[in-house]
């Protein structure tokens, strides 16, 4: 059992399903903050005592002995009697508590603090909102002896550190009006920060309310004289000034640069100009990978790119705001299916304006366009315009168009299960060629292609090295999506290595709160729910699911299920007959494996036999982790589960 600890708030602990672990008394729960704080370092004895009373009584050495051995029975509770203990140890003349860095809620949080100080504003902002959320009031609330007020006070003053430079991030992102509020109750509540103040100032003015950051400038005056005996330091004097000037403070930073050559631009380039649409692209190529809320924006406009192109009738205008937008794509299933059919359509439309004759870069740029945004469709159209645009993209030996291409390749790679060996080849060969040509994008993707890949071929070592490598990368780049699909990796790889039911359950709920609201609908609709459902199947577990369940697109494939576990197996049956074949997509594996699990426990042979026979070429996968989002098991069990119903003989 791992257990995790938190003293940012009172001092508790919760098992590894997340239940608190009863301390005991609140002598206990001293012991143990004494030994957090001591960060894994040993605590002799006789300073535990020391720090326990003012004046121990006697015996306190038993005492503290006793308080120890209570805890190690809490929190190492299936430790067998003479087995040493592995958390709370003994070590020389005392104590120390060996807890991984991760465990700690304290711990995490300074060291979100300390790697916030040279992070870029987007992951700044994301860690800071989570390390944020683990305080549960003041932290070692309770304790008052001095070295839990001391710490008290260390970690007050990381918190405060905390909500100015997640404060600096959303500035340099350019959301100053959703800065203020926090830093309204900030200086409130702490007058003497004059970062505070400074900030609360510049993002009033920043969100165009000038006014506002004057008389904030003021109140942090005469708080400072009236609280403090203090005049107001030179970076609050400058910035008043500045902002009396109407300039912004900034330095020739990424803000200032924007609005330079935005006004540059707007002053340069007439309404109406083509050169605007094909601007508005390489924006939107931007903006995709920058969020949720950008993303979600990004899909808008660019289709409302692609419709005002095709009203200037210019079919090689059409193409380039097309083909411009060669944002990788790794999930499966379309975000908005209706824009997609939008944009293919677009696009097949200018390869018939252009003729035979176009640019064979523009035709490969609007094919693998095509490839990509028919994924998961039966049509034969898009394997051939993948297939395609690839063989132009090697004949010009073009990098960036090769690796749009390939990421049409990979979109294609489904129309049967047990594929993941080709789809590792196309992430392979996205890795090597980004790397060489510096296309950091790309090379994200190759690494998530690839972690997929190695997920369903179980080579978890290979698989982890790769979730790392577009972790890092992100990191540098500012693309904070990758994280939801490294984190939902995570979640497979404890639930198809060996971890409990509920073990592997908490992971992918907490993988779900990492999804929910990121701006891809076809990725979060339904997912935890199915991700679940197919956790149940793997432990021969019923499907017991509330009735107002939203399984999103997969209804079809959990529904025969259900229904059995709900106790209705006609319904079942039924549901069963109107089950389609599954999308040819991520999660082709584990539906069949849904299908096969209801048709054998429904008797329904015909079904059974087609799960099986679909299944066949994966037999060394394990399904629907190739997703790399869940997993219902090693493939090799569901078919020979399937071929026992048939009663035939297993290969």
């Amino acid at each position: 059992m791992q257990v995790s600890f938190g003293v940012l708030g009172p001092v508790t602990a919760w098992d590894d399903a997340g239940a608190p672990v009863d301390l005991k008394g609140p002598r206990h729960r001293a012991v143990l903050a004494r030994l957090i704080v001591a960060r894994g370092r040993v605590v002799p004895v006789d300073h535990l005592v020391e720090d326990l009373w003012d004046d121990p009584p006697a015996g306190a050495v038993g005492a503290v002995r006793t308080f120890v051995a209570a805890l190690r029975r809490r929190l190492e509770p299936r430790r067998a009697p003479r087995e040493p203990a592995r958390l709370l140890v003994t070590d020389g003349p005392g104590y120390a508590l060996r807890a991984a860095g991760d465990t700690v809620d304290a711990w995490r949080f300074a060291d979100a603090v300390t790697a916030s100080a040279d992070a870029l504003p987007r992951p700044t902002l994301d860690h800071l909102d989570a390390a944020l959320s683990w305080w549960r009031g003041p932290g070692y609330a309770g304790l008052d002896q001095p070295w839990a007020r001391a710490e008290r006070a260390r970690l007050d003053q990381l918190r405060l550190t905390a909500v100015e430079r997640r404060a600096e991030a959303l500035l340099a992102l350019g959301r100053a009006a959703d800065a203020v509020p926090d830093l309204d109750a900030h200086v409130a509540d702490h007058p003497w920060r004059e970062d505070g103040w400074r900030l609360l100032a510049l993002a009033l003015y920043r969100a165009g309310r000038q006014a506002d950051a004057l008389a904030v400038l003021r109140r942090a005056r005469e708080r400072l004289r009236d609280q403090l005996g203090l005049d107001p330091g030179p970076r609050l004097r400058r910035l008043e000034t500045d902002l009396l000037r109407q300039s912004d403070p900034e330095p020739a930073g990424p803000a200032r640069v924007w609005a330079e050559a935005a006004a540059a631009y707007e002053r340069s380039v007439v309404p109406g100009a083509r050169a605007r649409l094909e601007s508005t692209v390489g924006l939107l190529r931007s903006l995709a990978v920058t969020g949720p809320g950008g993303l979600a924006a990004a899909r808008d406009q660019r289709v409302a790119a692609i419709d005002a192109a095709e009203q200037f009738g210019d079919p090689d205008l059409t193409a380039r705001v097309i083909g411009g937008y060669d944002v990788p794509a790794i999930w499966t299933r379309a975000d908005d299916p209706e824009q997609a059919a939008r944009v293919v359509a677009a696009a097949e439309r200018a390869l018939t304006g252009l003729g035979p004759d176009a640019p064979e870069a523009t035709r490969a740029r609007l094919l693998a366009t095509v490839a990509v945004e028919s994924r998961g469709l039966p049509s034969t159209r898009g394997p051939e315009a993948a297939r395609h645009a690839e063989a132009i993209a090697r004949r010009l030996a073009d990098p960036a168009l090769l690796a749009q291409a390939l990421n049409g390749v990979f979109m294609q790679t489904f129309h049967r299960a047990g594929l993941a060996a080709d789809r590792d080849a196309v992430g392979a060969e996205l890795v090597a060629l980004a790397a060489r040509h510096g296309l950091a994008p790309v090379e994200i993707l190759g690494h998530l292609i690839r972690m997929q890949a190695r997920g369903a071929l179980a080579d978890f070592t290979a698989a982890d090295a790769h979730a790392e490598a577009a972790d890092r990368l992100a990191a540098r780049h500012e693309s904070p999506l990758t994280g939801v699909f490294t984190t939902w990796y995570r979640a497979v790889r404890t639930a198809a290595t060996g971890a409990s039911y509920p073990e592997a359950e908490a992971a992918y709920r907490a993988a779900a709160d990492r999804l929910a609201g990121c701006g891809m609908p076809g990725v979060e609709r339904g997912l935890l729910p199915l991700a679940l459902l197919c956790l149940r199947v793997w432990h021969d577990l019923p499907a017991d699911f509330p009735d107002d369940t939203d399984w999103g697109p997969y209804a079809p494939w959990a529904r025969p299920l259900v229904l059995l576990a709900a106790g209705r197996r006609a319904d079942a049956a039924a549901a069963l007959r109107r089950t389609p074949p599954p999308p040819r997509d991520l999660l082709l594996e584990a539906l069949w494996a849904l299908t096969g699990r209801a048709a054998v426990a429904l008797g329904d042979r015909v079904a059974t036999r087609r799960a099986r026979d679909a299944l066949a070429p994966a037999a060394h996968e394990v399904a629907g982790a190739g997703s790399g989002m869940l997993t219902a098991g090693p493939v090799a069990a569901h078919l020979d589960r399937l071929t026992a119903a048939l009663g035939e003989a297993s290969d």
